[in-house]
């Protein structure tokens, strides 16, 4: 029987990358990138063989969709920030039967999911760059699943990490799971980008994504999944947030009774609101475990 082993909210923004570069803005992400080097350090602990990403930097239009190959290799280049991220190797092996069974559960939950095992489906820097530091020697295997379902639900979205946690539990794997999206997400004015590097673009976002941390630290988690839907909205929450609604459906909604652990603490990048969250799995309910009790969105 597989397990969920871990359990990961963290940022993948483009300037982690910079920060490995000489120049004014060496270092400048090194807090992130220490804190994603320590979760793959504590997954290659705990004998971590998958990690599944929810990758909110993969949009897709109709249902729901995973990059199944049994290899996934390529030089990545950015669209969104080619002067940031160019020609960036990567290799990681990936896990057809667990891709195959997400697919297979939450289809049969009413949630259209196909897996697809196609060599020139490249993966995006949401899983790329978190794999950079979480699996530097690339030798644990990935899974990687939109995590930006512009005309699906939140709830389609919660069924899917239900569904996940079911697969999990018939598979023979052992999991981190890894929603790689930031807290608020509304970037500066292209007039204002540049100098707003290091800075968040909204007081009031910033306010939010701490008052959400608090709750999250405080394990209450009624609380925070009842304002997800309007914290994604006015909030510009990264991929409309699907990535977080996944994360907390394989961990039980709001039956999850453990409290979080802030790996990386709270930054401000390019307008946004970033961070490094571990999430304890003693904290998943038994029903959560595989059986999958119904765990609606209010």
């Amino acid at each position: 029987m597989g397990e969920i082993l871990m359990a990961i909210k963290c940022t993948h923004v483009p300037s982690m990358l910079i920060s490995e570069q000489p120049g004014p803005a060496h270092g400048c992400r090194q807090a992130a990138i220490d804190a994603e080097r320590e979760i793959g350090r504590r997954a290659a602990e705990l004998g971590v063989d998958t990690f599944i990403v929810f990758d909110t930097h993969w949009l897709v239009n109709a249902g729901y969709h995973i990059n199944n190959n049994a290899v996934h290799k390529g030089n990545y280049t950015s669209h969104e920030f080619p002067h940031f991220i160019q020609d960036l190797p990567y290799e990681f092996p990936g896990n057809p039967e667990l891709g195959d069974l997400i697919a297979e559960e939450a289809t049969a939950m009413g949630v259209k999911t196909r897996a697809h095992r196609v060599a020139s489906l490249d993966l995006e820097y949401g899983t790329i760059l978190p794999m950079r530091y979480m699996n530097p020697e690339g030798k644990i295997k990935v899974v990687s699943i939109a995590g930006w379902s512009t005309f699906g639900s939140l709830e389609e979205s919660r069924i899917l990490g239900e569904a996940l946690a079911k697969a999990v539990a018939r598979s023979n794997s052992k999991v981190a799971i890894v929603a790689s999206g930031s807290m608020s997400h509304q970037i500066w004015e292209n007039r204002l980008v540049e100098q707003g590097f290091n800075s968040i673009s909204r007081e009031f976002n910033k306010q939010v994504d701490l008052r959400v941390l608090q709750l999250w630290e405080n394990g209450e988690w009624d609380t925070f999944l009842r304002m997800l839907p309007e914290y994604a909205q006015y909030c510009t929450g990264e991929g409309k947030m699907h990535d977080t609604a996944m994360l907390f459906g394989a961990l039980g909604w709001d039956q999850f009774s453990g409290k979080a652990e802030i790996v990386c603490p709270y930054f401000e990048s390019s307008g946004t609101g970033q961070v490094v969250v571990s999430l304890p799995v003693a904290g998943i309910p038994l029903s959560a475990r595989g059986i999958g009790a119904e765990m609606p969105i209010s």
